[in-house]
């Protein structure tokens, strides 16, 4: 489940939150904040149990991963799908008291999401934009708890969010390409090639450029416009991180961007305060 290593739930969670925040005018009510909350924990365990799952043949050949549970022997295949249907049927518990038909549906295509990505890998030649639609999915489902519809601006910050997590998760692939290229999964480290470094920055730089968009179509004001600028300032530093292709800076950038989705979304708290 990775519990004792949050920064994939965060990295779910922070669009999630700003989902809710631009949904709610800034007052999301605390039953609907605390069930977002409960369920991103929920759905990003399940995500990294069916992954560990998906990956049990190549994990022991990647040195960042060779010591997980599924490969070292501490858990069985079948012990995982158990822990993988309690995951998904919690998830499903936390969400009943606000269902409505728009929501259960999104909510069941959020776990095929889930339940599919990990399998992307055999196929796509960059899976993290997959990653960043499951990952981006508690956006569409956010605006139809609070709002019973999907307005369009939904599906754009959809977008960022997999421009985002190409950023992110191409530079935790930059980690683990000698493995990868050994064993042979795709990656978009390994697609982009040298032009990886360019490729993540000009993925926060659309990323940006959308929220902007999103921004101006919903009036925000300077605080919104601060948060990004100071996202964009994050995002710099992980160009400084990442540009020399060292394995641990680039691990640190990686788990750097939860402030690029919190400075996001302070932009967004603060605006909607005032």
């Amino acid at each position: 489940m990775r519990a004792h290593r949050p920064i994939g739930t965060l990295l779910l969670l922070w669009p999630t939150l700003w989902a809710l925040w631009l949904a709610a005018d800034g007052t999301p009510p605390l039953d609907v904040l605390g069930i977002f909350v409960l369920g991103t924990f929920f759905m990003r365990s399940a995500g990294c149990v069916i992954n560990d799952l998906a990956d049990r043949n190549f994990d022991g050949h990647v040195a960042r991963t060779k010591d997980r549970p599924l490969v070292a022997g501490w858990v069985t295949p079948r012990e995982a799908l158990t822990v993988f249907a309690i995951l998904v049927t919690l998830a499903a518990v936390t969400v009943l008291p606000i269902i409505t038909p728009l929501l259960a549906a999104l909510a069941v295509i959020a776990v095929f999401l889930a339940a599919s990505y990990p399998f992307t890998k055999r196929f796509f030649a960059i899976p993290q934009g997959y990653l960043g639609i499951a990952f981006g999915f508690g956006i569409p489902m956010a605006f139809a708890a609070i709002l019973d519809s999907v307005p369009a601006v939904a599906w754009w910050m959809l977008v960022a969010n997999v421009f985002w997590a190409i950023a992110y998760d191409t530079e935790y692939a930059m980690v683990d390409r000698p493995d990868d290229l050994k064993i042979g999964i795709k990656t978009s480290a390994i697609t982009f090639g040298r032009y990886d470094v360019l490729a993540v920055m000009l993925c926060y730089g659309l990323t940006l450029a959308i929220l902007a968009a999103v921004g101006n179509a919903l009036s925000l004001g300077w605080p919104y416009r601060l948060g990004l600028l100071a996202a964009a300032m994050i995002a710099l530093y992980h160009y400084q991180l990442i540009k020399n292709r060292d394995t641990g800076r680039c691990f640190k950038a990686f788990m750097h961007n939860n402030w690029f989705g919190a400075a996001i979304f302070a932009g967004i708290v603060i605006d909607t305060l005032i």
